[in-house]
């Protein structure tokens, strides 16, 4: 008996059949990994620690958003709120066209 791989064209069997099992390996290695990930991911968390991440701390207390940011320049201010009037002014005629289109009266 003579210990070649089966396939066209095979020359060394030795290289093939060791190159086949680094990538068989990999592939097993592969798959398990994400078999394992699958499962730690679909474990449930214990009611206690999921509610510890979606509620916040009791001893946070709520503070001002101007104790949250630094305090802007008198320019930045200004430029600010006029930033904010245009906005909420554009916004205002969009939906007054929107509304005119929407529910007009076809005669």
């Amino acid at each position: 008996m003579t210990n070649q791989a089966a396939g066209p064209g095979n020359t060394d069997s030795t290289t093939s059949l060791q190159a086949g099992d680094v990538f068989y390996f990999m592939r097993v290695l592969l798959f398990i990994a994400l078999l394992s990930m699958g499962y730690a991911l679909s474990q449930p968390q214990p009611a206690a620690r999921k509610e510890q991440d979606l509620l916040l701390s009791t001893s946070a207390e709520p503070s001002l958003p101007e104790q949250q940011w630094p305090p802007l320049l008198p320019w930045q201010r200004k430029a600010s709120e006029k930033a904010i009037e245009r906005y909420a002014g554009s916004q205002e005629k969009k939906w007054r066209r929107w509304n005119e289109a929407m529910f007009e009266r076809s005669t």
